[in-house]
């Protein structure tokens, strides 16, 4: 019951960081379907174009065996150990390509899902793969039940698909009975090509639908409850009080740097309370005035307090001051459109220093 309850109440889809973090853990969509389509596949396709000339071969070894099989001598159990390990070789040389073709089907099969990876959590020794009670419930829970009926609904449908396409095997077969053997060995191999060919298409069908169902649970699976994005949301962006008191710092500290940069300014350009613009300008160093600090109520009043304590030139012009406040950034150049205004002020201050 709380089981249901606790799905019930994860209504949100999944974030991309609990999915990544799914798939660092090993939990990742798979379709069990897609390595078995595989792999007949590659049954087919060995079994087409490589298997025939290595039976063959196979066949003539083998009847040579039979052939001379008088001079085999079968007097004691090494004989009979070294006759049956020679048939074991001949045999193994001919299925090599058919076992090498399923294994790489079945990695093949395996890899396109998702990126291999070595995953430590999943070969990390778990007593309840071994125990008895959690096996147990996992074979006859609503899960367990649930996957019988799947793998029970996919043999049906196959078993369907290749009754129909067999519908007259026993008229075709009585007839390949009156044929010579090898007409009838012809009418066996097109049945037999039917049956693999019919369950390869539904195995695909099984296997693409498998493909996208297993996608979609992984991703229902994943589902967060609103408190859990909640949580994410601030653990990624970190606690907004803590956020707010860093900002706060960062500000302060921002503000005590610019308050240190106006007694070596040039001039101030306020209006008359409310805004303060420091400029500071070396001619043959800065190409333009730069903006050393700026703020506005207090912040205006105290850049005041400092220009006038330590001689530095202010100017009351509230236009200036409206226009430039808005398009300067500190610790950059003013815009060219302000150039004039600003050069005007700053020969107003070499002419003073030059009547001192």
């Amino acid at each position: 019951m709380a089981e249901e309850q606790d799905k019930e109440s994860k209504t949100e889809e999944a974030s991309e960081k609990k999915l990544q973090d799914a798939i660092e853990k090993g939990n990742t969509p798979f379709s069990k379907e897609t390595p078995i389509l595989f792999s007949l596949l590659a049954t087919l396709f060995v079994a087409a174009f490589f298997m025939p000339d290595r039976i063959t071969t196979m066949s003539q070894q083998l009847a040579t065996i039979i052939d001379q099989s008088y001079e085999y001598r079968l007097s004691t159990s090494g004989d009979i150990y070294w006759l049956i390990q020679r048939i074991a070789v001949i045999s193994g040389v001919t299925a090599i390509p058919l076992f090498l073709a399923l294994v790489v089907a079945g990695i093949a099969g395996s890899a396109m899902q998702n990126t291999p990876r070595v995953v430590a959590e999943r070969i990390k020794p778990q007593f309840s793969r071994i125990s008895l009670t959690k096996g147990w419930q996992r074979m006859f829970s609503a899960k367990g039940f649930a996957n019988f009926l799947n793998a029970l609904a996919k043999i049906g449908f196959t078993s369907l698909l290749v009754a129909l396409v067999l519908h007259d095997l026993v008229p075709r077969m009585l007839q390949g009975m009156n044929m010579e053997t090898t007409g009838f060995l012809v009418v066996l191999k097109n049945t037999l090509f039917k049956v693999f060919a019919t369950i390869i298409f539904s195995m695909t069908l099984i296997a693409v639908a498998d493909w996208f169902w297993t996608r979609f649970q992984w991703k229902t699976d994943l589902r967060m409850t609103k408190q859990e994005v909640k949580d994410e949301v601030k653990q990624s962006q970190g606690d907004p009080l803590v956020k707010a008191r860093l900002r706060s710092m960062a500000q302060d500290r921002a503000r005590r740097r610019m308050m240190s940069a106006v007694p070596n300014a040039s001039l101030v350009i306020a209006n008359p309370t409310h805004l303060s613009i420091a400029l500071r300008y070396e001619a043959g160093k800065d190409a333009a005035p730069v903006v050393v600090a700026k703020g506005q109520d207090l912040i205006a009043l105290r850049i005041r307090e400092i220009a006038e304590a330590n001689g530095v030139p202010v100017f009351q012009n509230i236009e200036l001051a409206r226009a430039m406040y808005g398009q300067v950034s500190l610790d950059q150049m003013i815009p060219p459109e302000f150039f004039k205004a600003v050069a005007e002020l700053i020969s107003i201050i070499r002419r003073r220093a030059q009547n001192r």
